[in-house]
């Protein structure tokens, strides 16, 4: 009997994740499979920033990829976190650090969730302030410091996420793949089966044909396979994010230039910018609505906000949401096939490890041993997934701002009734971890650790709340106190020792660390 053949129509950063988590699952699994992963080399990949969560670094330590080999080879630098610039109100801005503090101090027995995060909004600091990336976050510092012998000396136990150059990625993860064959051709149609509805091979331009078993729609925008073929509902976000166009464009990392270490989220008046570091230069794009701006005016407005001419390298138009079911038949859809939501908060790349992660864990097998009701069960834990990225970043628009047309039609009409839901419970409790429906196995999902420093820098969270529930376990609160103001002394002590951002890169690139 032949072996079972997984095809990922697609390379990139998604399809070559999800070829690699696949084949590692064939390996655990024992199973008589194969993976094939479809990429053209006639078809230019364009590089452009992209930023990650720490999902991301999880999947390079599991399977044994040194960080610092990646960021050499993919001009990738730290994301600590994310800083938001006028989102609240014009001139004001605030951090959202990606490490949990929770994580790094044993919890009394018996201790809610998030006691930290509570104890903090009720004495009125800032959350980011007791994170250890904090004050790294605010002097563009790395991580690490140098001990006597020159080698790097982590500050603490930390979880980063990464920038880089997405076209880079794939080439990398192609380069570092072990057993996955590669198809360098370009498919130009799809052979089915005329009584299941499946997909039994593909066609290529040259006539040459590949059967597969089962067929991971990594193709991006285009969906090929997912809606080219089995013609996948779509699910609009439309209405609750109502940004619907981008201007991409870059700008270079002057010498002698301190590199960030976060992603810059800025508000504009009919969207926000993004820009994501790489070593070289930065990825920035205007992502608006164009119900409020036409193209030439976003391009003049982003040049007004930087003081500067920049050159546009194209004019993206896109829908924002997710299929209603990513899994029909024998193909699914992972990556930019699946969903889109704006970069606010690196939801795409984290969406893909954990879809894949969750598939591999419990539902990979047999292709003739998967049920209808096993695909429906994946279909609603991913819808669920994404729709949880939604309201989270549906949220960062709950803001005061009102000085423009957009925000205020953002602020009156677009926020998603989870939302509304959602900020109601927590006027009357804190947020807690239990808040959240726990769906994906026990794998990372957007709940408190992200939620605490946006709900604090929208000023969306109720001191004397906070204060009241504090004052519930007098023991408690004396030990957050006492924790937290460690932590902040501690983490701002550490970062006058931390390395900068760009001189630890340097070292990377010059191996003077291994």
């Amino acid at each position: 009997m032949a072996s079972t053949r997984f095809v990922v129509v697609g390379g990139g950063t998604a399809g070559w994740i999800s070829a690699f988590i696949v084949q590692d699952a064939i390996k655990r699994l024992r199973l008589d499979a194969r993976v094939h992963v479809v990429e053209s080399s006639k078809i230019p990949t364009v590089g452009v920033g992209e930023a990650t969560t720490a999902a991301f670094h999880l999947f390079l330590r599991h399977f044994g990829i040194d960080t610092l080999d990646f960021m050499r080879s993919c001009e990738a630098t730290y994301k600590l976190g994310i800083r938001h610039e006028d989102w609240r109100k014009k001139g004001v801005t605030y951090y959202g650090p990606i490490d949990d503090p929770h994580q790094v101090v044993q919890a009394p027995p018996g201790a809610p969730s998030d006691y930290l995060n509570v104890y903090a909004i009720s004495v009125g600091k800032p959350v980011q302030d007791m994170h250890l990336f904090g004050p790294l976050l605010e002097r563009k510092k790395a991580p690490w410091t140098v001990k006597g012998d020159g080698s790097l000396l982590p500050l603490g136990p930390f979880l980063p996420a990464y920038h880089f150059d997405q076209a880079l990625v794939g080439q990398y993860l192609k380069a570092k793949s072990e057993g996955i064959t590669l198809v360098d051709n370009v498919m130009s149609g799809v052979e089915r089966d005329a009584d299941t509805g499946d997909v039994t091979a593909l066609v290529f331009e040259d006539g040459e044909r590949l059967e597969g078993d089962f067929f991971i729609d990594a193709t991006g925008f285009r969906k090929r396979l997912i809606v080219g073929e089995l013609q996948a509902p779509w699910v609009s976000y439309a209405h609750e994010l109502p940004v619907n166009r981008a201007l991409p464009f870059w700008l270079p990392v002057e010498p002698g230039e301190e590199i960030a270490n976060y992603t810059r989220a800025w508000a504009q008046d009919a969207g926000w910018m993004w820009q994501i570091p790489t070593q070289t230069r930065y990825g920035c794009g205007y992502v608006f609505s164009d119900a409020f701006r036409t193209p030439d005016e976003a391009h003049a407005e982003i040049e007004r906000a930087l003081g500067r001419e920049v050159e546009v390298r194209g004019d993206i138009r896109f829908e924002i949401g997710r299929l209603e079911n990513v899994w029909i038949n024998n193909v699914l859809a992972v990556g930019l096939s699946s969903s889109f939501l704006e970069p606010l908060e690196s939801t795409s790349i984290h969406g893909t490890i954990v879809q894949m992660m969750m598939f591999a864990g419990q539902y990979l097998r047999d292709p003739a041993e998967i049920t209808r009701d096993l695909c429906a069960d994946y279909n609603r834990r991913v819808a669920r997934q994404v729709d949880d990225f939604r309201s989270f970043v549906n949220l960062h628009y709950m803001t005061e701002r009102d000085d423009t047309p957009f925000w205020r039609e953002v602020r009156a009409n677009r926020i998603h009734p989870e939302t509304r839901e959602r900020l109601a419970r927590w006027q009357q409790e804190m947020p807690r971890h239990q808040h959240f429906p726990q769906y994906l196995f026990g794998l990372p999902h957007m709940e408190t650790q992200l939620h605490y420093p946006v709900l604090d820098g929208l000023g969306l969270l109720d001191p004397a709340l906070a204060k009241a529930e504090m004052a519930r376990d007098p023991k408690l609160r004396s030990f957050a106190r006492k924790t937290h103001d460690a932590l902040v002394k501690e983490y701002k002590q550490a970062a006058t020792k931390a390395l900068g951002h760009a001189e630890f890169l340097q070292g990377v690139r010059e191996r003077r660390w291994s």
